[in-house]
């Protein structure tokens, strides 16, 4: 077992290009990530290259066994990993955070190894006999986010690794730590060459991507980035799943017990402080239960304490960068310029140290108000009001992602109408943004292609051959 101060200074030894890390609650350096270079970038693919034969050799149990054997490495390292995540990231230790984060690939490693192999028999019968086989892709490129650094991380490299691929990862330039120290935990346990890490811009993600070594692109993150992948994969027709962006829209039915639902609420949306691509990020209420599932929320609001993430108490954090701190002031402040009412938050202390902005829910606002239409991925949430479903419907609708969705009632049958209604990848029924590692994820319209998890996960990072005969 690592201490924090032991892995800190293992992932950033580095004789060449390094950048400055920063913790965003406090502003206080963390310490110096490397910047490898493209040509970094090159080796890393040759040696998972190069590992790929051998890796794909070892018999399936042998590959599940090492995943276990790497949740188990995790566990071991976690109080370190919790600790330099909180500090990297923002997240808290406690609630949906930083401990539930790291609790998280051990579980999701292991739920990835011990799915069933997908092979299955297609016919057999008079007419004949077919197999469908799911072989190896060769090397896959993780690229992940800097919201859940570590999570979306193990999404991407469990599977890859259980159906015989070898892995290059190239964690967010804002989180370079976690997803480093992540790797090296890791490779305690798995074969030499069969996982890499490369830490740097979007200029190693370029190369990533337009690799013809790669065979298969894993991406987490922003549409426009994703837009630029696909360009870049075309070439080599490279295998693609992308999980884009979001605006998750919620529908809250007159039928609900607004005190009931509001911490669901709550949470479906404010999960690391709103920095989540299927958190709830526009919410549409009935007229008859408006005000009081307004009230019931802020009520609720006002009880989850935010702040410096080491501090235990401590459920919700800062945002993790600038751009991003940005972007949620604009868009709340366009809110405001157009006469929505703050129902709380909205108001930053912009003095104080860290990218704090404080909880933040906005009633009475225009449906097509820039805080509703664009992706604030923040913490703050505008709640409008109808008065059709139908209208509803097509708010929730009109815009041109479509991740996930919810519908809020207490009339599950009625419930279920609605969900078939909408858009997205993903509806929830009284909730919003629960996973589960056997339950398939992935988005519609622009909110990417291609599902994880459980079964589906593992045929979306291998190649289907028919065998027929």
């Amino acid at each position: 077992m690592q201490t924090y101060d032991g892995l800190l200074a293992a992932v950033t030894a580095h004789e060449g290009q390094t950048q400055e890390v920063r913790d965003p609650a406090t502003g206080a350096v963390i310490g110096h990530a490397p910047v490898h270079s493209v040509e970094a970038v090159d080796r890393a693919i040759e040696t998972a290259a190069a590992a790929a034969a051998s890796w794909a050799a070892i018999s399936d149990a042998d590959r599940a066994a090492l995943l276990h054997r790497a949740a188990d490495a995790v566990e071991a390292h976690a109080d370190a990993l919790v600790e330099l995540l909180s500090r990297e990231q923002g997240k808290p230790l406690n609630g949906p955070n930083a401990r539930f984060e790291v609790g998280a690939c051990a579980v999701w490693l292991r739920a990835a190894a011990d799915t069933p192999h997908p092979n299955h028999e297609i016919i057999n019968d008079e007419s004949g006999r077919a197999t469908m086989h799911y072989r190896p892709i060769g090397v896959v490129a993780a690229i992940t986010p800097w919201n859940w650094p570590l999570m979306i991380a193990i999404w991407q490299i469990a599977p890859s690794l259980r159906m015989g691929n070898t892995v290059v990862q190239k964690p967010s330039e804002y989180t370079p730590l976690s997803g480093l120290a992540l790797v090296r935990i890791l490779n305690t346990v798995l074969p030499e060459g069969v996982l890499q890490s490369v830490s740097g811009g979007g200029d190693l993600g370029a190369r990533l991507t337009s690799s013809p070594k790669v065979g298969k692109i894993m991406f987490t993150g922003s549409t426009a980035t994703g837009k630029k992948i696909i360009e870049a994969s075309a070439e080599h027709v490279t295998r693609l799943t992308l999980e884009l962006g979001g605006n998750d829209a919620g529908i809250v039915l007159p039928d609900v017990d607004a005190k009931a639902i509001a911490p669901d609420l709550f949470w479906g949306a404010f999960i690391n402080t709103g920095q989540t691509c299927a958190a709830l990020k526009r919410l549409y209420v009935h007229d008859s239960v408006y005000d009081e599932v307004v009230a019931e929320l802020v009520a609720f609001a006002r009880t989850v304490p935010m702040g410096v993430g080491l501090e235990e108490q401590n459920e919700l954090g800062p945002l993790q960068n600038k751009m991003q701190y940005d972007i949620v002031d604009r868009l709340v402040q366009s809110a405001i310029d157009s006469g929505a009412t703050i129902e709380c938050g909205g108001n930053p202390e912009r003095e104080a140290p860290g990218f704090f902005y404080p909880t933040t829910i906005v009633s009475n606002i225009d449906p097509h108000n820039p805080l509703v239409v664009e992706e604030q991925f923040g913490p703050a949430l505008p709640v409008v009001r109808f008065s059709d479903l139908d209208e509803a419907l097509v708010l929730a609708n009109e815009l041109e992602v479509g991740l996930g969705a919810s519908v809020w009632s207490s009339d599950r049958e009625k419930a279920l109408d609605v969900a078939a209604r909408m858009e997205s990848g993903t509806v929830w029924i009284n909730g919003h943004g629960g996973l589960h590692p056997m339950i398939p994820f992935g988005g519609a319209k622009q909110s990417g292609y291609g599902k994880e998890f459980g079964a589906e996960g593992l045929k979306a990072v291998a190649v289907a051959q028919v065998v027929s005969g």
